[in-house]
């Protein structure tokens, strides 16, 4: 029976391939989860701090460093534990359980963003409510609970169908999920244009119930406990080290992460900073900026869906190659906008830049690692990304910090700093030696 469903598998057309229940909860995880991505990371806790602490020109930049510093631990956490989760998949085969697991302690936390926001506490420690430090260390935890989820996400893909399905998946899943971002926008007709954090709770029911399909219809495929090592806390790392050891037998794919470390930087640190950016240095509305999250993200479908057969018609290395470029367009609009047209069109650029680097990066992961490996690489990719998530933000953070008396200059230059970086990424990805002879 395995033979010939595995057959049915490679001849599947793609109507086929889009309407597989296993495939279709999949994909849902990916719109649950880009609803608390949308909502949360990009808008509504950033509105939230800018609402309750940038009451001026210098407060507006001192928000943008807690956002900034909020999101860089959320990403340091991840650091730390993301070579342990690789090694939980290749050990035991449970990818759908920790994702149940890790999503649930996420929506929780989601929730308790708007309890916290809610409390009428009097208490202050330097000029800052004690309940927006409870808010920030709810998003942390959620944040970060989110972000582990994703690891194991990332790695069920390739047990969804073949090879030369895996362009097609990916970029259906990122599609699926950012018409998440469309559904998840309708919180802000409930919000309105102030007290933001009413949007945190209806985000938290979002999430849960869009991720239920994924809890209730894939299956997990343990290995057997006999073919299992008992593991202990340091062995994630141990692995990774030896990985390291082993970067000769895995140039190629150890070349990329670096690359990408450099483009996730300047694709985290904008996600975390765009409507701040857009609201306290160009000049729009939330209302304003609402619609221009929409038309990006409308950008980031059509992205997603187009690099999805772009990728596999010229192969993953070409095509993270163009949407690297595209990044690179998208920031210098950004960077020297002057009026609010040059900032439409940089979010549309960066929204389809930002679909499609996960749709490329994903399946040029699958490419070049070997199936036995291939939990630890993806969680090396997020360990690679996530380090990146530090940076990133972190230097953003501080720039604004040590800026803070020039400004919206403060913000600018902090935001130039994301085209270096993905110039960097851009130049090593170009050095990428695979043994698909993408590297041409």
């Amino acid at each position: 029976m395995k033979k010939s469903s595995a057959i049915d598998v490679q001849h599947r057309s793609q109507l086929a391939i889009y309407l597989s229940l296993p495939i279709l909860s999949w994909a849902f995880y990916d719109f649950a989860n880009t609803i608390f991505s949308s909502n949360i990371n990009t808008i509504f806790f950033p509105f939230y701090m800018d609402e309750v602490l940038g009451t001026n020109e210098v407060m507006q930049q001192v928000a943008s460093t807690f956002i900034s510093y909020a999101n860089a631990i959320a990403s340091l956490l991840l650091v730390v534990f993301s070579p342990l989760f690789g090694v939980w998949i290749d050990n035991t085969g449970y990818k759908k359980r920790f994702i149940v697991w890790f999503a649930s302690i996420s929506i929780l936390f989601t929730f308790m963003m708007g309890i916290f926001a809610d409390l009428q506490i009097t208490t202050h420690y330097s000029g800052v409510p004690l309940s927006l430090f409870l808010v920030v260390a709810s998003f942390v935890i959620a944040k970060f609970f989110f972000n582990s989820s994703l690891v194991f996400y990332d790695s069920m893909m390739a047990d969804l169908g073949t090879k030369e399905e895996m362009p097609l998946i990916s970029g259906y899943g990122v599609a699926i999920g950012y018409l998440g971002t469309l559904f998840g926008l309708l919180v802000y007709l409930y919000v309105g244009n102030s007290d933001f954090h009413r949007a945190f709770i209806p985000t938290a029911i979002l999430y849960l119930l869009f991720s239920l399909p994924l809890f209730l219809i894939n299956k997990d495929k343990p290995i057997p406990k006999a073919q299992r090592k008992s593991l202990k806390f340091l062995d994630g790392y141990k692995e990774i080290i030896q990985t390291f050891k082993d970067m000769k037998q895995y140039k190629a794919i150890f070349t990329f992460m670096i690359a990408y470390f450099f483009l996730n930087d300047a694709i985290a640190t904008t996600i975390a900073m765009m409507a701040v950016y857009a609201t306290a240095i160009v000049g729009f509305s939330s209302g304003q900026f609402i619609i221009l999250y929409l038309v990006s993200t409308v950008s980031t479908i059509i992205g997603s869906l187009a690099f999805g057969y772009i990728t596999k018609s010229v192969g993953a290395k070409r095509a993270i190659t163009m949407v690297a470029l595209i990044m690179i367009v998208a920031l210098v609009f950004a960077v020297f906008a002057t009026a609010q047209w040059m900032f439409w069109l940089a979010g549309s650029l960066f929204g389809i830049s930002l679909g499609s680097m996960w749709v490329t990066s994903r399946t040029y992961i699958i490419e070049l690692s070997p199936d036995e490996k291939r939990g630890q690489f993806f969680g090396l990719f997020a360990f690679s990304g996530k380090v990146s998530s530090i940076i990133g933000p972190a230097v953003y953070g501080t720039v604004t910090l040590w800026m803070k008396d020039y400004g919206t200059l403060a913000s600018r230059v902090a935001l130039s700093t994301l085209i270096v970086m993905t110039v960097i990424g851009l130049l090593v990805h170009l050095k990428v030696n695979d043994k698909n002879g993408n590297s041409k």
